[in-house]
Parts: C-alpha cells; sequence; structure tokens
C-alpha cells in the first residue's frame, strides 16, 4: 500500500457507512484472537514451544514486559492493573520478573538477539531508577539487546522528569510512548488523569534533547465532556509536539466490566454521531498536517519506520499494534502478558498471586493459549497483508500454502464482493486491494477471513464479534476500548 492522502470523498462515504458496517470487531493483533485462547494448551504445550524457538536460533526475538503499577486509577482504563503507592510490592515483582526470565531463557538456550522489546503497563515508570536498571540487568543477562533494535517504553508524563528521562536513554531505550487522552481541563477531570500540557511538552522536549528516535502520544476519543471543537482543540496542540507517531483510541463504555468506569458520568458522553464527527475530524486535520493514516487508529510521519514499511509492503502487526519487527517470536514476561512462539500463543496468569505461586514452584506462569494450525497461519496471513499493507497477491498465497484459493474461499469472497459494492475492495481473480475507504473500515474486511466468527454465526446468526480481540475473561482486554 503507498499510503495516499485520505480525500474528503473517502471520509464521507465512511461517515455514511460506519453506523451501518462498522460494529464491534476484534483488532487483530492476533489471529486467532485472544478470546479463542483456552487452559489445555499449559506449561507442556509452551515447553513445545520454546524448544521450536530453540530450534530456530539464531533467529532473533521480540520481548514484551507487563508492569502492572499504578500510583492512581484513571476512570477509562481497561488495564489489568494493580492501584498502589507501596514500592515494596514492585521490587517483589521486579525479583519474579528475573526469574521468569531465566526459566524461559533456560529453555531457548543462549542469549538470543532481542530486535524489538516493550515494557506496558500499568505504568513501567512506576519502577524507581534501581528497580529498573534491575530489571533491565536480568534481560542483559539472558538476552543480547542491540542498540540499533526498536527498544520502547511507555510512560506517565505525570511521573516522570528530565533525571527519569535521562535514565531511560542510559538503560538503552530509544523509542517513548505517552498517554495524554485529551488535553481539556474538564475532560481530564472526569477521567480523573490531570495532565497540564506543559507538563507533557517538558518530557517531548527532554526525549527530543536526549536523542530518543521516536516519541509516539496516545489520544482516546468518545471520553466525557467531549466535543468536535474541543477535541480539535486538544489535536491542535499536540500538534505543535510533532510526535513520530500518533495513536487515537476510541472509548468504549464498559462499567458492568470495568468498575472503575462507574464514577464516569454516562450523561456526560458524547452521542454516537458526535464522536464519530471528532474521529472524522481528527482525520482530517492529522493528514493536512502531513501525518500518514496507517490504518485502525495509527498515524506517523512520512519518515517514520511505520511509513516507511508500509509504502515497502513490509508493515506487521502484533500485540503492541503496527509493527517493523512482528514476524519474531515474541516473549511476554510479567502477569497477563501475551506470547507468540512458534506458532503457539500463551497467556500469562492474570494475578499476582497466581503469578507468584507458579515461580515459586520452578513452573513458567503460563495460564492459556491456542496452538495454531495449518489453516489459522493460512488466515493470519491473509488477514495481516490487508490489515497492514492492503494489497493481497492471491497468487503467491496460493503457492505458498498450496491452495486454490478462489475455491477455498469462495463464501469469503462472496462476502468481499458486497463490500466491494460499498467501495471497499477491489479484486480480480488475481489480487484483493484494500481502497482508500476501506482503510478506514479495514477491520470490517479483515473480519471476512476469520474463520471462527464465520463459525460463531453460524451457530448463533444474531452473535457480534468480541471488541478489542475479545480477550475473555475481559479484564485481559488491551488498555482501552480500541473499537471505531
Amino acid at each position: 500500500m503507498s499510503s495516499p492522502a485520505l480525500d474528503r470523498r473517502a471520509l464521507s462515504d465512511f461517515r455514511a457507512l460506519a453506523g451501518r458496517i462498522d460494529g464491534n470487531g476484534p483488532r487483530y493483533t492476533s489471529y486467532p484472537t485472544a478470546d479463542r485462547f483456552h487452559n489445555r494448551l499449559g506449561e507442556a504445550g509452551y515447553h513445545a514451544a520454546l524448544a521450536d524457538c530453540r530450534a530456530a536460533a539464531p533467529a532473533p526475538l521480540s520481548l514484551y514486559l507487563h508492569i502492572p503499577f499504578c500510583e492512581n486509577i484513571c476512570y477509562y482504563c481497561g488495564c489489568n492493573k494493580v492501584i498502589t503507592r507501596d514500592h515494596g510490592r514492585s521490587a517483589k515483582y521486579v525479583h519474579y520478573l528475573a526469574k521468569e526470565m531465566a526459566l524461559a531463557a533456560a529453555h531457548i538456550g543462549g542469549r538470543r538477539q532481542v530486535l524489538q522489546s516493550h515494557w506496558g503497563g500499568g505504568t513501567p515508570t512506576f519502577l524507581n531508577p534501581d528497580e529498573m536498571r534491575r530489571v533491565m540487568a536480568s534481560l542483559h543477562e539472558h538476552f543480547d539487546l542491540p542498540a540499533d533494535g526498536e527498544h520502547s517504553i511507555e510512560i506517565d508524563p505525570r511521573r516522570v522528569d528530565h533525571a527519569r528521562m535521562a535514565l531511560l536513554a542510559e538503560l538503552g531505550f530509544n523509542r517513548v510512548s505517552l498517554g495524554v487522552q485529551d488535553f481539556d481541563p474538564e475532560v481530564q477531570q472526569a477521567i480523573h488523569r490531570v495532565q497540564p500540557f506543559e507538563e507533557t511538552r517538558a518530557v517531548v522536549d527532554a526525549a527530543r534533547e536526549l536523542g530518543f528516535r521516536s516519541v509516539s502520544l496516545d489520544l482516546i476519543y468518545g471520553l466525557p465532556h467531549q466535543t468536535t471543537a474541543r477535541f480539535n482543540a486538544t489535536v491542535e496542540q499536540v500538534l505543535t509536539l510533532r510526535p513520530d507517531r500518533l495513536s487515537v483510541y476510541s472509548y468504549a463504555h464498559l462499567p458492568h466490566v470495568f468498575k472503575p468506569q462507574r464514577r464516569i458520568d454516562e450523561n456526560a458522553l458524547p452521542s454516537a454521531g458526535e464522536k464519530l464527527d471528532i474521529l472524522v475530524s481528527t482525520i482530517e486535520r492529522l493528514t493536512a498536517a502531513g501525518y500518514v493514516y496507517i490504518g485502525m487508529d495509527h498515524f506517523a510521519l512520512p519518515d517514520d519506520d511505520l511509513a516507511v514499511a508500509q509504502r515497502e509492503g513490509r508493515l506487521q502487526r502484533n500485540f503492541q499494534g503496527y509493527s517493523t519487527h512482528a514476524g519474531y517470536d515474541q516473549l511476554g514476561f510479567g502477569i497477563s502478558a501475551i506470547g507468540a512462539v512458534a506458532g503457539r500463543y500463551v497467556q500469562n496468569a492474570r494475578t499476582l498471586d497466581e503469578y507468584y505461586a507458579s515461580l515459586d514452584a520452578g513452573h513458567l506462569p503460563v495460564m492459556r493459549g491456542f496452538a495454531m494450525n495449518q489453516d489459522d497461519h493460512l488466515r493470519r496471513e491473509i488477514i495481516g497483508a490487508l490489515m497492514c499493507n492492503g494489497v493481497l497477491d492471491v497468487a503467491q498465497i496460493e503457492a505458498r500454502h498450496g491452495i486454490d484459493f478462489a475455491h477455498a474461499f469462495a463464501a469469503e469472497l462472496a462476502d468481499l464482493d458486497r463490500l466491494a459494492e460499498d467501495g471497499l475492495v477491489r479484486r480480480d481473480p488475481h489480487r484483493i486491494e484494500v481502497t482508500l475507504l476501506g482503510r478506514l473500515l479495514v477491520r470490517r474486511v479483515a473480519m471476512v477471513f476469520d474463520r471462527y466468527l464465520r463459525e460463531d454465526a453460524a451457530r448463533l446468526p444474531a452473535v457480534q464479534p468480541a471488541a478489542n480481540d475479545g480477550v475473555q475473561p475481559v479484564r485481559f482486554v488491551p488498555k482501552y476500548s480500541r473499537v471505531v
């Protein structure tokens, strides 16, 4: 996909279509999606995956670390988190992270190279400097993290200063992701996250001064008291910071699932129409300012690695979203962390007590997972190609998987033709291409090839696809409810 600018016609058509065909659906940070994970894989299945990973050496790896602690609750948040100001709890957690790393590394052998690492949460910068150094020392003991790899961390601008940013640079982080959500004071009060613009700008300035390769900002639309005009004001402030990447996530109000959301005034939430106006206006403003619409909720400057990878047809997706290094086996460390290893997905225990008990017994703390079959691999490749690069070469798929595409996907192609009538795709026997309009609704295009959703619909026609990859139980839903 060449990442052309979205035009007004595509945005106008999107506004007309969104309410009719864009219901809740998976984000496809994995396929099969995490709601398909089960407890039958177990530790034995993870051991087998790690053995296959070992056999693939010296192929590089990707790592994800989940740091669950936060000092304060943000009312919109759906993370798996621990609210505390007791740093004794994080010191204990750091000790157990080291134990988990040692166990996993023993199964894959040697100090494998890691070209992509990411610390998420929670709030990773909840850890004090000594704790951060200990975690990084454990990583370097078991893995090789070259300086030219992508090493990123999520930070809360309210919890870091210039000295902490300098520490992150010293530890080898070269990319930072900052939570912003909204700069409007009334919105911030309503979500219990007061974060002045100047505070955020100081952190961005420090990142630039210290030589971080990339600065990414997160926004959320659909929060209480937001209007199109108010959110536009936040976008204008963000543009003065000129982040390399932007993520603009949709808020889904699910107070029956996430208890903190019960503190949000439902009467203050924008209507569905207003929320759509906010999204369309934001896309218009960001693309006018020179940002490339990558897909879903991601934007990047034209020279950013994501935009370059998309132009060159090599963009991928993993559990952190769009990525340039998603093809490697990924190990996940910490509670509820998800790994993708040798055709298996594995997810760790959800609670601290379960996590600690497994490691005390000498076991990897895997709670559930999924072993992919041949059909899963095929469909993951198709969905990935459509969502990331917007083009599927049918002949290449047939050659790699030994199939007759038209025969294997007759029902899917019939559904795809209906989306073509709405202008989302163009296709011929040799190629499927996502249009400009289809990029705005690309999840809907990808869902056509999700065998599990199709089976659900056959069993129960009224079923709605699970939102946010439908991680079950829903306490595992990623940080925000990222659906249009």
